[in-house]
This record gives structure tokens, sequence and C-alpha cells, in this order.
């Protein structure tokens, strides 16, 4: 799910967007796999990620003298991680690190968005997280499908490995989902993972989506293509690409306090109105929004974070630094953080 750093990176090398002449170009973009520092069974460690970021840019400021101009306002660094640039899984870890310091000025395309976050930077473009498209592809049903689950939900409720009190993982919300609705026969939920888990999306009317460690999950893009309604549970969510999925319409919005009348929600919202949200749902340019194929097509989430960066042009004069001018402090952070890498 944090894979989009890498598809960006492949779609830029092939891209007519592109320009081998550094003096032609309006963005300057380094690619940087901070989620590929993985743990021995596999999960992103992100925990120096920001001496890979900070050797990257120590590169491309010594060897180039693009970043020194501006440092860092006219570049953009894909950061898909659980609290983007903050670089920690829990929370108050990422609170507490804060943004990479010297990506104060450069552009960020992150996964991460929540209003009034200190991980959220002013101006950063929010994607929607990496699912792989031929896969769901592989797994289309016939569209006349009845759905016959009403509410559907597959993944943990308490993370007790990181949390074994259970109340702070998703805030609570998952284990509150479990807690109020593991024996409501219109609640089809569990912790299992299925072989027909995307055909039974396909069968379902709403889909959860709720807050893990972070407030999105990859559920948002598959409930999108696969026409299940989105049951959005985070609070203060910045969703991707506004302009382009009108995500007040197709979804259903649950207040995190309010998850303990999920059920008398969901039974209340009008049969017409579920009918409007799933024809929205079947556009195929707003799945397309979401996905992130290869090779590229027309408005899929590489052109979405195009237009983003576009909207941002043309850069204010005043982001170039006279000679000799610093903005940014290069030994900001925590001192595990200022090790070469």
């Amino acid at each position: 799910m944090f894979a989009a750093e890498i598809f960006m990176h492949r779609f830029l090398l092939s891209s007519p967007v592109r320009t081998l002449n550094p003096e032609e170009a309006d963005w300057f973009y380094t690619p940087v796999y901070t989620t590929c520092d993985l743990t021995p069974n596999g999960l992103p460690l992100p925990f120096k990620s920001p001496r890979m970021m900070r050797s990257a840019i120590q590169l491309i400021s010594s060897n180039w003298p693009y970043w020194n101009r501006t440092e860092g306002a006219d570049h953009f660094f894909v950061v898909p991680h659980d609290f983007a640039a903050c670089f920690h899984y829990l929370e108050e870890k990422a609170i507490e690190r804060g943004i990479l310091h010297l990506l104060q000025r450069a552009t960020l395309v992150q996964t991460f968005g929540q209003r009034n976050h200190v991980c959220l930077k002013e101006g950063s473009i929010i994607v929607p997280p990496y699912a792989p498209p031929q896969k769901m592809q592989a797994h289309f049903i016939p569209e006349k499908t009845p759905r016959s689950i009403f509410v559907y939900f597959r993944g943990l409720f308490y993370d007790v490995g990181n949390d074994p009190e259970g109340g702070y993982y998703a805030r609570g919300a998952r284990a509150a989902v479990w807690e109020n609705f593991k024996d409501n026969p219109l609640f089809d939920i569990s912790t299992d993972h299925p072989t027909t888990y995307y055909e039974d999306m396909q069968r379902a009317v709403f889909c959860l989506c709720p807050l893990g460690w972070a407030p999105w999950s990859p559920r948002l893009v598959e409930a999108v293509i696969f026409g299940c309604i989105p049951v959005i549970i985070a609070d203060d969510i910045v969703l991707p690409f506004a302009d382009a999925i009108p995500w007040e319409e197709i979804g259903v919005f649950v207040d995190e306090k309010d998850v303990p009348n999920l059920d008398t929600i969901l039974t209340s919202i009008p049969p017409e109105v579920i009918l409007r949200k799933q024809r929205l749902l079947a556009n195929p340019s707003m799945k397309q929004a979401m996905l992130f194929p290869q090779p590229a097509q027309p408005g899929d989430a590489f052109h979405q974070v195009l237009n983003g960066l576009a909207r941002k042009l043309p850069h204010e004069k005043t982001i170039y630094l006279r000679p000799g001018e610093k903005i940014l402090n290069w030994t900001a952070g925590p001192v595990g953080d200022l090790k070469p890498w």
C-alpha cells in the first residue's frame, strides 16, 4: 500500500512531462524509496527514513545547483508512510518527530491527510494508497450481482502486538465496531481475509473504512473500485483528489464517537440516497483517479498528481534565495536522524 513512491518514479521516467534539461524544469523530483526499509517479516520500518532522505538531499545539493537555489521549494517528494514525512507509524511519536526539517520547503505527495495535524504540510498533494489495479480487475464479478451483504469489513480490530490494551489502535474505533456489532446479522465483519475478499466487497452495500494507525487505508480505494459505499470513520481526514472525486456524495462519514450508532446511521439512509451513491460510484473516471496503473491511463492517479503540481505553478519569485542565504537548518531533528545513511 506504500508502493506509490515506486510507481510514481516509473511513470515519470517515461512521461512526456519529463525533461532532461534542468533549465526547462518547473519541478525537480528525487526518488527516495523510504518505505522499502523493511523489517525481517516484510513490514515497513520508517525509523531510518529521515537518514535516507537526508542522504539523498545531501547528494543532490552537493552535486547540482538546483536544490540550493530554493532549498527545495521547487522540488517534490513522494512520502507514502502512515504519517508521511513524520516517518513513524505511531501517531504520538510521529507528532513528536514532526515533518523532516529538510522537507519544510518542498512539496510533499503524501497519503496522510488530517486537518490541523503537524504531519500534514500545507500545500501537500494527498494521494490514495497504492492498490494493485490488475489484481483487483482479475476479481470483477458481473455488475448485476445482487448486493446481499449490508455492511462488510475484514481487518484488525485490535493490534495486540503493538497496542495490547486495545484503546490506542485506531483511537478505539475498530474495537468499538467489533464490540458493538460482532453479533449483528447486518454486519459481516471479521479478522479473516478470505480469498473471496474482493468479490465480497462487490456483494456489499456498505464497506467500512475505519482509521488504523493512520486515518487512511487501502479499503478506501477498494471500496471505490468495487462500487461499495465507503463508510469513512476517521475524524478530520483529508481525502485524495477532492476535485476529481465527490467524497461527500459517494461516501458516508461517521464520527469516531458515533461508531456505537453505526447500525442506526446506516439503516436510516433512504434507498434513493443509496442508489444515487451507487450510480456515482459506477463512474469509470472516479475509479481511474484512485489507481496507479501500468501503463498509465488518462485521468489516473499519476495525472491527478500532475494536475496538483501544475496548479502550484508558476512558482513565486520569493522561493529563490539570494546567494549564501540559508533557511533550513540541517541539524534540526532527533539526534538519531542525523547519522549518515
